[in-house]
């Protein structure tokens, strides 16, 4: 287990350089709020669909593969939908928008930003490939359930909006190409795979100019924030990692979904909070307070699931 935790430390701590990098940038003005903005846009609209599509074209099509697709898939879903129902019973706080947000928190975690460099690390290719369907789940689940739950309006959900998101049709594309056995030729993968490279360096350097707004003093004597980073960071990945080992799941699936569970607070709760006006504030400091303690947790919780 120590030879794990070390190997996983080390993947961990060279993303916190880069958050470190963009930390010092946004303190410098090299990186500003309309910069961070662009940045995101390039990662969620260009790198990530990339870096599915190039995962999927690596690992090669095999029934085996089909068999742990559908096992990752029902992974993932039964870890995301069961935290919904988990976290609605758990945060009852009064204040409707402190509520919804600790709600939302909890819930989502930065399986993108976070997960996709690590698994990439970690577990290669393989390890995108099984984190691009834990991505593909939250997409649909953040905006459906978590588009209603933030706005508070069922109308606010719609099919378009779903199907349009980047993280869908990057997913469906890769997939697409994957199960019609569709090998891009190298004058196409290539470019991708210059794109895909990005997914690692510039969602670092976004969270790390997001941390640039972090107030620690506020929220150290706050319960309610705590509450959501045990919930967040080491409840859901541990009783995830104990059912898929009861289940039989193990091997690169259980790390991948592990990595994924154990990430901290998802970017997207400060977008859907600023949008709908709930606690922006609140969010800002859950968001940069988990990405920081992960750095202590991830590393042992994914380090224990891959030795058990």
């Amino acid at each position: 287990m120590w030879s794990n935790f070390l190997v996983v430390s080390g993947q961990v701590i060279i993303l916190f350089i880069l958050i470190a990098v963009g930390f010092f940038s946004g303190k410098f003005k090299l990186i500003n709020k309309t910069g961070a903005k662009y940045l995101t846009d390039v990662v969620l609209y260009l790198a990530t669909p990339c870096i599915m599509v190039q995962s999927f074209q690596k690992v090669g099509y095999s029934d085996s593969l089909i068999l742990n697709l559908g096992v990752c898939t029902a992974c993932a879903v039964a870890i995301q939908v069961g935290s919904v129902f988990v976290c609605r019973a758990v945060f009852r706080n009064k204040n409707l928008s402190r509520r919804i947000v600790m709600r939302f928190s909890a819930v989502f975690s930065n399986c993108g930003f976070m997960s996709l460099p690590l698994q990439k690390a970690l577990l290669g290719d393989k390890g995108v490939f099984y984190g691009t369907v834990f991505v593909a789940v939250f997409n649909i689940l953040v905006w459906s359930y978590g588009l209603v739950d933030m706005s508070g309006d069922k109308k606010s959900f719609t099919a378009k909006k779903l199907i349009l998101n980047p993280g869908i049709i990057g997913a469906f594309s890769a997939a697409l190409l994957f199960f019609l056995r569709i090998q891009l030729p190298e004058i196409l993968l290539s470019p991708i795979e210059y794109i895909a490279a990005l997914n690692t360096p510039l969602p670092m350097l976004v969270i790390g100019f997001y941390l640039t707004r972090f107030k620690p003093k506020k929220y150290l004597g706050d319960p309610g924030v705590y509450a959501v980073c045990a919930m967040r960071l080491i409840l859901i990945p541990c009783v995830s990692l104990l059912i898929m080992k009861l289940l039989g799941v193990g091997g690169d699936i259980i790390t991948a979904c592990v990595v994924a569970s154990s990430a901290p607070v998802a970017a997207t709760t400060t977008m859907f909070a600023t949008k709908f006006k709930r606690d922006v504030e609140l969010s800002v400091g859950l968001v940069s307070m988990t990405t920081v303690l992960s750095i202590i947790t991830m590393p042992i919780i994914i380090a224990v699931a891959q030795t058990i």
